[in-house]
């Protein structure tokens, strides 16, 4: 092996990045004193982008194709150092590897309840969760926002960073969209969009973009979606007493049971016959009497009260009343008031006291002309 082999040896010649990982955003290529061969070959794959950094400032970007590091290719780098050798020289220089793919289900979510006010129900207090998908836009921009100088930068490393806005902006969007707890669910995709509209412009200052944000839950208390449980529960259930009526009747044919239960009910029923017959039977069959009915209760006795001249006098039992009616201290358009009475009546409307007037004839018509 001759010198010149050696040599050419001793630097690489090809630079590619092939990640495996799936949470790796940027990775930079690693060479002792980070010296490039001139003329080596960089291949950018599709969903990368190679950020060139020479001695300290941001030289060129390549998207994905195959390159020739030579000075005719790289013209920026070529105005900030003069190299000497024809421009043949190796040269020291930083290569980052941006991937410029989607970064999928990566979740989000409330830490804190949101307070907002809803027409219904009031303030109330909301969570909400969901998935996001996040790609590099501009890498020289996230390079020199974000990354600096990390030779491996994970996702890991600013996902905290990315929920943190993305729960302000939906805070923010879901108080001032005014959407009601029941019609939330109908508009998830609505809101998702909103928010993702909101923080579009913050992201774009990292160099980041939100291709995709969804919104999986909006939830309320468990105490609160305990009562709407319940309420909702018995808006299906309707009519009390028929839905109790149906659960007994599902009780007793669960299990085979109300085939069971069902004669054992005749047969309680037919023997209580059985045994009221023969209690009215003598000991040879001789039908015997009957006890007699007990009577019903006598009448409660009402006592009135009578309005006259804006004084209540009484009470008087009705015997009384009969014998004002006949003495015409009591009128049929006299007002009478007794316990369990809705207000003061004329005379004549209670039935109980019209018949103390059919006894008496009318007030005579008026004279003729």
């Amino acid at each position: 092996m001759g010198i010149f082999d050696f040599l050419s040896g001793e630097f690489i010649d090809v630079i590619h990045w092939t990640d495996s990982t799936r949470d790796t955003m940027v990775w930079r290529f690693e060479r002792e004193g980070h010296e490039i061969k001139y003329g080596a070959k960089l291949t950018v794959r599709e969903g990368q982008a190679a950020v060139f950094v020479h001695e300290g400032q941001l030289a060129d970007v390549f998207t994905p194709g195959l390159y020739m590091l030579e000075t005719n290719n790289m013209p920026i780098m070529t105005t900030l150092q003069h190299w000497d050798h024809g421009f043949r020289s190796p040269f020291k220089s930083e290569i980052y590897f941006v991937n410029t793919t989607r970064f999928n289900d990566l979740k989000w979510g409330t830490k804190n309840p949101i307070i907002c006010r809803d027409p219904e129900f009031g303030p109330v207090r909301l969570r909400a969760f969901g998935t996001y998908s996040i790609k590099v836009s501009d890498p020289a921009k996230f390079l020199v926002e974000i990354v600096g100088t990390d030779g491996e930068f994970t996702m890991d490393e600013i996902s905290f960073q990315i929920r943190n806005i993305l729960v302000q902006e939906f805070s923010r969007t879901l108080a001032r969209a005014g959407i009601p707890v029941m019609d939330m669910a109908a508009n998830t995709r609505e809101l998702g969009q909103l928010v993702g509209k909101e923080i579009a412009a913050q992201l774009a200052e990292y160099g980041l973009a939100m291709p995709e944000l969804y919104i999986e839950n909006i939830s309320l208390p468990p105490a609160v979606e305990e009562v709407m449980d319940k309420r909702s529960s018995m808006g299906v259930i309707g009519n009390l007493n028929e839905y109790m009526q149906f659960q007994a009747a599902e009780a007793l044919g669960r299990e085979g049971a109300g085939a069971g239960a069902i004669q054992a009910g005749l047969g309680a029923g037919l023997g209580m016959q059985i045994g009221h017959a023969a209690a009215q039977q003598g000991p040879w069959g001789a039908r015997t009497a009957s006890p007699a009915a007990v009577p019903p209760p006598p009448p409660v006795e009402h006592v009135w009260h009578v309005a006259e001249n804006g004084q209540t006098k009484g009470p008087y039992s009705k015997a009384a009343l009969g014998r004002m009616a006949a003495d015409g201290a009591l009128t049929r358009q006299s007002l009478v008031w007794t316990p369990g009475q809705d207000g003061w009546m004329r005379a004549e409307d209670v039935a109980e006291l019209a018949q103390l007037f059919t006894v008496l004839p009318p007030p005579p018509p008026p004279p003729a002309p």
